[in-house]
């Protein structure tokens, strides 16, 4: 019979977030452990996402999808393959995967900001608004959709104002976000003011060094502020 005890010391470091503690427990369980084999591909599969090891926590977290599982892991394990799917530029499946969780009622703030993710990746601008709006609308403090609302706004230029709200808040949650950092300073740079954008993207850089989008938006304020 299974048993979900053989799995508690990988499951308790796994909540430390001791990721790769975790995952070489539960990689050298023995099959004859009498472990929970559902149990241990969810728990395998939540390492390797942790771990940034996409191929691998996808083999894992489609056996948890497929298996009959209960529902609300099924829908957590889903929604991770959307995202992982979307991070990896496989879209098709990223879409595919979140309509299924919008087909069940699951319609979170989170899902709601994939989607929306999704659709600017796909170049649909309207779709990737009225996702985050929705998104805001059921969780208004949700840092991707503040973020990717803000940001989205102002590479398409339109309604700075909101764009400058949205990314100051998203800033305001999470102050050493590259990501957010470097929101905040492209909307400053869209609306002219180059010192302050200046100032977050160079935080933004030091956040994230090396990142190519980042290193872009600060070029393009440093040669804005040289022609002044």
């Amino acid at each position: 019979m299974a048993d979900s005890s053989a799995l508690m010391s990988g499951i308790q470091l796994y909540n430390r977030k001791a990721y790769k503690d975790a995952l070489a427990f539960f990689l050298a369980l023995s099959p004859d452990a009498g472990s929970d084999t559902g149990e241990l591909a969810y728990y395998l599969g939540l390492c390797y996402a942790q771990l940034e090891r996409y191929d691998d926590a996808l083999l894992y977290l489609e056996q948890v999808v497929t298996s009959g599982a209960v529902l609300e892991r099924v829908l957590q394990c889903r929604f991770l393959l959307a995202v992982i799917y979307a991070l990896s530029g496989r879209k098709r499946l990223a879409d595919f995967e979140l309509n299924k969780l919008l087909e069940t009622g699951y319609k979170t703030a989170s899902v709601y900001a994939a989607i929306a993710y999704v659709a600017w990746e796909q170049n649909d601008t309207d779709k990737c608004l009225s996702y985050y709006m929705k998104s805001l609308e059921t969780d208004p403090d949700n840092l991707s959709s503040l973020n990717g609302m803000g940001y989205v706004l102002a590479c398409e230029k339109r309604d700075l104002t909101k764009a400058l709200t949205c990314c100051k808040k998203a800033v305001a949650a999470s102050p050493r976000s590259a990501a957010c950092l470097d929101s905040l300073g492209w909307v400053y740079y869209n609306l002219g003011l180059m010192k302050e954008a200046r100032h977050y993207l160079e935080l933004a850089a030091k956040h994230a060094h090396g990142n190519a989008v980042i290193a872009h938006h600060l070029e393009l304020v440093k040669k804005a502020g040289d022609s002044a």
